[in-house]
């Protein structure tokens, strides 16, 4: 059985680059760091940045994102300095709870979201959108 995510690896085209990116604008943790990838955290979460020759030129159209959890006091601070980096903000928040859309440096789309499920379930339960089903 499957008991959750046990690591995310992304395709970066710049091993500096990227870690700089995830590592000083993100503020992941550096686990480790070799020519051709590195290893961070994001709270509990491994994340893997391997390079690749075939890694994407830019975002795909597709709304495929990966979200990270913030909390309310953090996300304007945080937000604010991805903006600084100059990353793309890729999409405008309409959900409930803040949230900030944008590409990492080779066009992964990613989100910091100061909200949890139980919210969104709650949020979705008061407004439900045509054809919802809830199981549990």
């Amino acid at each position: 059985m499957i008991t959750g995510i046990n690591h995310i690896t992304l395709s970066i085209a710049d091993v500096e680059r990227s870690f700089t990116f995830y590592s000083a604008i993100l503020g992941f943790r550096p686990i480790a760091k070799w020519p051709k990838g590195a290893y961070l955290l994001a709270g509990d979460t491994w994340i893997a940045l391997v390079a690749d020759q075939h890694t994407r030129q830019a975002a795909l159209p597709e709304y495929t994102h990966i979200a990270f959890s913030i909390s309310a006091q953090d996300i304007g601070p945080l937000g604010e300095r991805i903006r600084a980096s100059g990353a793309t903000i890729w999409q405008e928040n309409w959900t409930e709870g803040d949230s900030l859309y944008f590409l990492d440096p080779d066009g992964h789309k990613l989100e910091i979201h100061a909200s949890d499920l139980a919210t969104r379930i709650a949020t979705a339960k008061a407004q439900p959108w045509e054809g919802l089903t809830f199981f549990v």
